[in-house]
């Protein structure tokens, strides 16, 4: 406030403007700190209500792709699963199939083996009896392999052909093969098969089946 005095000498106080200017500038310096408190503080509600938002998304996104990576994972496990179990089962009726098979063979080739380890007696009594129960006429050769003309002699072809009576002739042929066991009769390039190998093999399709039911039993 300044004093002022008059031409009438009397005193009296005129309002400083300075100080009114400060006040209002002090008042406004106020209202403005207020208002940025109070923006200050919606900021940071809103911030934080945005945040709450990001993390509960984040969280649920989480969540979703956890499901999601389980469910697969449990898929993928039961698949795998489902394809180990499988291919076990075919491995092992692949082996079974093929120790079967094994058997079978072993089998065969047993009696086959079973046939050669016939005796001299036996052996000539086969070649008899094969011949005189074929079907045939004429003169044919008998191949024998190394064994066979051990057991097989001249005499014995005598026998043969006189109880054939002259409708076949039988001659021992000069050409030995190789052969496990059995003969083989031949005329004019055509060959009748009574190896033991043959004869054991024209078997197998009707023995075979029943061969392996009496293995799975």
């Amino acid at each position: 406030m300044k004093k002022i005095t008059d031409q009438r000498c009397v005193e009296y106080f005129v309002p400083d403007k300075d100080v009114n200017i400060m006040s209002n500038i002090n008042n406004l310096t106020s209202k403005i700190m207020k208002d940025a408190e109070d923006k200050k503080t919606s900021i940071l509600a809103q911030a934080e209500d945005e945040k709450r938002k990001i993390i509960n998304k984040k969280q649920q996104e989480a969540y979703e792709n956890e499901v999601v990576i389980i469910e697969k994972a449990k898929k993928e496990a039961i698949y795998k699963k489902e394809r180990i179990i499988s291919g076990a089962k075919l491995q092992a009726r692949n082996k079974k199939l093929e120790s079967k098979q094994k058997v079978i063979k072993e089998i065969f080739d047993l009696s086959i083996q079973t046939l050669c380890d016939l005796s001299d007696d036996d052996f000539k009594e086969f070649v008899k009896d094969s011949i005189l129960n074929m079907d045939i006429c004429g003169e044919h050769n008998l191949i024998l392999n190394d064994y066979g003309k051990k057991m097989i002699d001249e005499d014995f072809l005598i026998q043969i052909n006189n109880e054939l009576k002259s409708k076949v002739i039988v001659i021992l042929s000069e050409e030995t093969r190789n052969f496990m066991g059995g003969f083989i009769l031949e005329k004019n390039g055509i060959e009748v098969n009574c190896t033991f190998e043959a004869l054991v093999n024209s078997l197998k399709d009707d023995l075979r089946a029943e061969i392996a039911q009496v293995l799975l039993s």
